[in-house]
């Protein structure tokens, strides 16, 4: 029996039946991410709104308070990249978790700016110690598990997906509820939500040993950098961050300007959350079946169109007179269509461009360069956002302009053999 033909039942299995088929350890991996998203999406929907209405900062400046949390988070995965494969994956989720207590504590308490940056940095720079330590830990048992015949990576991926949105779901409704009474309040029970899922990591989580430990630290560096296909790769997948973040800085803007409120935000996360816990494995399979170049390129075209549906809609502005919300629900679809589309695959093909080495610090070098995207695009859409700054479609427009040149990028990649060849050299000649 081939290698297809063995793993070609689990593929089909819908995502509950795949996920009872999984080890213990990749069940708690993805059930902790149901969690995790449930305690940090009562709060993060809702920053933007609370910096600006409750503490009055500008525009530029939440757009440099967010900007700053998804560095200090992505930006930093490296770093917790690099202890997990140094020290183990348990005591850098643990240390994770007791940083995002605190984060949110201050966030909550904060009054001042100085207050506010200091707590969007530790509630950023805890997911840079818990998330590659999970992702990395979950790709190498992921991989073994489809050389048995178990679900492939990509599917495993794509299940961490609809756990993360069952968790982003409940996470805004909760902290809806919450907000009757305050965004103190909100962060605080965020904060507790926290202090159980480190308590449920430290009872149940293993402690494997570290594939690397007693290295240099920048042994794991050196050799990412200087794998040139996988750099490249990073760069162009780097622009997916920055166009997610704009569920939580440019989304607000847009129903503030065809609304006057943000009152339908909470049931545009459900919608965007409803479509991955629905569709993700059909659009995972589906983009293994087209090709993993060809759903990257695909995704970031549907994340181009979302940016784009504004942009024309502001432009136009009696198009909307009779359905108001009809660009910022467009943006929302495609925008999540995309990322569903592109991302599992996308991770898939990380393990490979690293020779199953130092996933650690793959991952981690791929969610850093999202980060600095974040931190650099971030600022910029959130001055531009300012009406006195520039022209209302201008940040849709420069938007726009991100995800089609990751898009081109990607695709360029794939044309010269970079996301196929083997480790070792590309068919371009890249040294992997």
């Amino acid at each position: 029996m081939t290698s297809t033909e063995e793993t070609a039942a689990p593929r089909r299995l819908g995502a509950l039946r795949a996920f009872a088929r999984l080890p213990r350890v990749m069940q708690l991996l993805v059930l902790t991410q149901l969690a995790f998203n449930i305690g940090f999406y009562m709060v993060l929907p809702y920053l933007a709104t609370h910096l600006t209405e409750n503490l009055a900062l500008a525009g530029a400046v939440v757009g440099l308070v967010l900007g700053l949390r998804t560095f200090s988070q992505q930006g930093l995965f490296v770093v917790g990249g690099t202890l997990t494969d140094r020290i183990g994956a348990k005591p850098v989720v643990l240390a994770g978790c007791a940083l995002r207590v605190a984060g949110f504590v201050l966030l909550g308490l904060a009054e001042s700016l100085p207050a506010v940056l200091a707590g969007a940095v530790l509630t950023g720079f805890a997911a840079a110690l818990f998330s590659p330590a999970v992702e990395s830990s979950l790709a190498r048992e992921a991989g073994e598990q489809a050389e048995a015949g178990g679900p492939t990576r990509a599917d495993v991926f794509a299940m961490l997906a609809i756990s993360g949105q069952v968790g982003t779901v409940v996470g805004p409704l909760v902290g809806t509820a919450l907000l009757l009474v305050g965004f103190q309040l909100s962060c605080l029970v965020a904060a507790a939500v926290f202090v159980l899922i480190g308590l449920g990591h430290l009872r149940w989580l293993p402690r494997r040993p570290p594939q690397h430990a007693g290295e240099p630290v920048l042994a794991g560096w050196a050799e990412v950098v200087r794998n040139r296909r996988f750099m490249a790769f990073a760069a162009g997948y780097s622009g997916y961050l920055l166009c997610y973040n704009q569920l939580y800085l440019a989304l607000p803007a847009e129903l503030r300007r065809a609304t006057g409120d943000q009152a339908a935000l909470g049931w545009l996360f459900v919608l965007a959350s409803v479509m991955v816990i629905t569709g993700q494995m059909a659009a995972t399979r589906w983009g293994r079946r087209i090709g993993a170049a060809r759903a990257i390129v695909l995704g970031f075209g549907l994340m181009t169109g979302s940016f784009l549906t504004v942009a024309a809609a502001v432009l136009l502005p009696d198009s909307t007179a009779d359905m108001p919300l009809w660009p910022a629900v467009t943006m929302v679809v495609l925008l999540t269509a995309g990322e569903m589309l592109a991302v599992p695959v996308a991770q898939d093909l990380v393990p490979r461009l690293a020779g199953e080495r130092r996933l650690g610090v793959y991952f981690g070098v791929l969610s850093s360069a999202g980060g600095l995207a974040v931190l650099i695009g971030s600022t910029v859409v959130g001055a531009l956002l300012d009406p006195a700054v520039a022209a209302p479609a201008v940040p849709w427009l420069v938007l726009a302009g991100v995800p089609a040149a990751s898009a081109l990028i990607i695709g360029l990649l794939a044309r010269r053999g970079s996301l196929t060849a083997s480790p070792g050299r590309s068919r371009d000649g890249l040294r992997a």
